[in-house]
């Protein structure tokens, strides 16, 4: 595997409207973002993914866009954007945009031109597909419900949204189309923009005939995920956008992908492959469930377990993939991934401690490092999300009462992780001093960066402490490069695995007790030191292991050691 400049980097996410708001108007902005980027070096962080800060609409926070060239209003000026990029440069810090381009807003001056004439250019930038028998041209429902076709007002015709109808679909196989979003992107990487996050990229790829296939639900239709599972040839136009963008600047790409084909990594994330990374979604494609969150499947801690470590063998010797716990689209890691006994300090630096040393590249999302956890909310108008919205109507549908249906939103909704960032105990977490555009989570005058910031035992220190040892001249080309092996898997409650350099020069074990009961684990190689642990001093934990031959792994208990190879 070739060695690239961001194989050692940790990254961090940010949501731009809830991270921190300067001018009190109650959305997060960028001068807001880089009044943190100190926090963030100190964090350790080398690269910030900003969620979209395009013009537009918000109908889906940012990710309907209806200008490629300008920055919302809401989040400031393009002067202070090329602020931010000379600020994160002086501290050797990179900056990734979402690049949204499946879709854009139907306040795009493209689509509106293709309103006005549904015949001619623009109509060609999108799919206007003539209906049949006076309906829609397939039965396609939309990732965010209903019907993914809208009627073209005037005409016959409709156009493919597989999102909501306010985000109409690009078409893709138009070359003209292709060349404007290419001009776009080289726009933005001559900027100094060290590269991009690409959403939902997967779905560029359209079948032309648009076939419509046995429906999976109540309501006649069939998810439209099922036309992306069936189309040939997406990966022609990840090569193109390559050849003609990101790939002339050596340029870090992350990309969005679901519904990979069986045996494509190599051509994903191989040494020559479309992207630099793609996110690993298999734990939480777990506990999805087949029709929505009603029927969500329960977490099961060796599911988790196996799932995981079965994708970090898949990686091996092909490339990294993205490792997260959460993101802008997924509930808090926190609340999700941890029985109810490990939801608690102690518990979420186990999970943290599991995470960090994994085989690939580590996303932190904001509030990550100190523990945010799920918002719970009394009624469905509290939530923000459309895709909350529309999976609540779902769980209704299916006969779930409103108490069951609001704690599916409770377990699963995107707008947990999209409340504000909880920076202090103060007046609205100290995120503004105006009224904030999403409510804030109750717990946050318990859980809060200023509060952190003064203990040596809080998370926010604890993941400074992890990220430091990955990145130590001792131990990064081990926790690095170094292959995965899973250990202690015949044990229902440990989650373990070594990180060992190829040279055999290293030997790194990160174990941890998920479970209930304190377990005791015999160390089959000689230990040398414990590098960390979330509880207890770890000269003492080595001490006593190395007396034992053993490690006592209390309840929640995670610790890094370095043992003989």
């Amino acid at each position: 595997m070739k060695r690239k400049w961001w194989h050692d980097k940790v990254a961090y996410q940010i949501y731009p409207k809830s991270f921190l708001d300067s001018d009190g108007d109650g959305i997060g902005d960028l001068r807001g973002i880089i009044s943190k980027l100190d926090y963030l070096k100190d964090l350790g962080i080398d690269i910030i993914w900003l969620s979209p800060i395009y013009q537009s609409p918000f109908v889906d926070q940012g990710y309907d866009i209806s200008d490629y060239y300008k920055i919302a209003e809401e989040f400031g000026t393009m002067e202070e954007f090329d602020e931010l990029l000379a600020e994160a440069k002086k501290r050797e810090m990179f900056i990734l945009m979402d690049l949204v381009v499946n879709h854009c807003s139907d306040k795009h001056e493209w689509f509106q031109k293709a309103l006005e004439d549904p015949e001619g250019e623009y109509a060609q930038y999108f799919h206007f597909v003539q209906g049949k028998d006076g309906k829609e041209p397939s039965n396609y429902r939309s990732y965010f419900g209903g019907s993914a076709w809208e009627k073209v007002p005037g005409t016959e015709k409709y156009y493919l949204h597989m999102f909501a109808k306010e985000q109409p679909d690009l078409n893709w196989e138009n070359p003209k189309l292709r060349d404007e979003i290419y001009k776009m992107m080289n726009w933005w990487l001559d900027k100094g923009l060290a590269g991009f996050r690409i959403d939902a990229i997967i779905n560029i790829k359209k079948d032309l005939s648009f076939p419509s296939f046995e429906p999976d639900g109540t309501d006649g239709l069939a998810s439209c995920v099922k036309m992306v599972e069936e189309v040939q040839g997406v990966g022609e136009y990840f090569e193109d956008m390559k050849a003609h963008t990101y790939g002339k600047y050596d340029a870090f790409t992350v990309a969005e992908v679901f519904n990979m084909k069986q045996d494509e990594l190599p051509e994903f994330i191989g040494d020559n492959g479309h992207f630099s990374t793609i996110f690993d979604f298999s734990a939480h494609e777990l506990v999805q469930g087949s029709h929505g969150w009603y029927d969500s499947r329960p977490f099961v801690f060796t599911d988790w377990r196996d799932v995981i470590f079965a994708s970090q063998k898949e990686a091996q010797g092909i490339g990294f993939k993205a490792n997260i716990i959460e993101n802008h689209d997924e509930p808090r890691g926190a609340s999700r991934f941890l029985p109810e006994y490990a939801q608690n300090e102690t518990g979420v630096k186990m999970l943290a401690t599991t995470f960090m040393f994994l085989y690939g590249i580590p996303f932190i999302y904001q509030g990550q490092e100190i523990g945010m956890t799920n918002c719970r909310r009394s009624d469905i108008s509290q939530y923000d999300d459309i895709s909350t919205k529309d999976q609540y109507r779902e769980a209704l549908q299916a006969g779930c009462t409103r108490e069951k249906a609001l704690e599916c939103c409770y377990e699963n909704s995107r707008d947990n992780a999209r409340t504000p960032m909880q920076w202090n105990g103060g007046k609205n977490a100290g995120f503004t001093s105006g009224t904030p555009w999403l409510a804030l989570n109750s717990d946050y005058r318990k859980i809060n960066v200023e509060e952190q910031e003064k203990r040596d035992d809080s998370v926010l220190s604890y993941y400074r402490k992890l990220i430091a040892l990955k990145k130590s001249s001792e131990f990064k080309e081990v926790l690095t490069y170094g292959r995965f092996v899973p250990e202690y898997e015949d044990s229902d409650s440990i989650f373990a695995y070594h990180r060992i350099r190829e040279d055999g020069g290293q030997n790194i074990l990160v174990a941890a007790n998920y479970g209930k009961e304190t377990c005791e684990i015999p160390l089959k190689r000689e230990l040398i030191k414990v590098l960390i642990s979330n509880i207890g001093e770890e000269d003492v934990i080595e001490r006593e292991a190395k007396k034992s031959g053993k490690i006592k792994l209390n309840s929640c208990q995670a610790v890094a050691l370095e043992i003989k190879e």
